[in-house]
């Protein structure tokens, strides 16, 4: 039998709450474990509980999204999957500097959510196409790094194929599409993006999205060819 896995609901909205614990718990292989009306609450029960996955909202009282992620992160093995209205918050770079692992629209489809747990809790990071694409544009537009200067010079030390497939996965493809796209195994585009994340210092494909957009490695809107080797 898989492994059920533990999930946190953390929004000031109690209906909010309430919504996702039903669709959460409907399925088999997963558990709403707690919920917590803000970020203070959030980061007690995340220690107390240990949950696989913390569905964060930015927006609360007393302590918010952005520092409840930063402590849970810290502090917990808790992957954060950050949820946002997009035309209020402007926090989303915040919440990646943070540690987040993936960001959600809160008008997403039930089993957009559903996935997105699941996605998250095995590792992989994940952003909705729209937040992409906000995300991309204050990132260029302020010039920050998420690694700073030394992943930025990190790029240097990239194979052709390694930088190949940062460029692919800037593009939001998948293992599979990759390998596809490359004409590769997928353990092969799994071992170039751990090497990839390993030599720029970055948490994972959420922050090599935003340093290869920063660097110009990929152009939004486009590609640049991969170099082949």
């Amino acid at each position: 039998m898989p492994r059920t896995l533990r999930v946190l609901i953390a929004d000031d909205q109690a209906l909010v709450r309430g919504g996702f614990a039903m669709i959460l718990s409907a399925q088999p292989d997963l558990t709403v474990v707690g919920e917590a009306a803000d970020g203070a609450e959030a980061i007690r029960a995340a220690r107390a509980l240990d949950p696989d996955v913390v569905l964060m909202d930015i927006r609360m009282p007393e302590v918010d999204g952005i520092e409840a992620t930063t402590a849970i992160c810290r502090e917990t093995r808790a992957k954060v999957l950050v949820l946002t209205t997009f035309d209020l918050d402007e926090y989303v770079y915040d919440a990646l500097r943070a540690g987040a692992s993936g960001f959600l629209l809160k008008d997403m489809r039930r089993e957009e959510l559903v996935d997105a747990v699941r996605v998250v809790a095995a590792g992989e990071a994940l952003l909705a196409p729209t937040v992409t694409r906000r995300l991309i544009a204050d990132v260029v537009g302020r010039g920050r790094s998420p690694g700073g200067a030394g992943a930025d010079a990190g790029l240097t030390r990239l194979t052709a194929r390694e930088t190949d497939t940062l460029r692919q996965v800037a593009r939001g493809l998948s293992n599979a599409e990759i390998a596809a796209e490359l004409y590769v195994t997928e353990h092969t585009v799994k071992t170039h993006v751990s090497s990839v994340l390993t030599k720029l210092g970055l948490r994972d494909r959420v922050q090599a999205v935003v340093l290869a957009y920063e660097t110009g490695l990929a152009v939004p809107g486009g590609s640049a060819p991969p170099a082949h080797s």
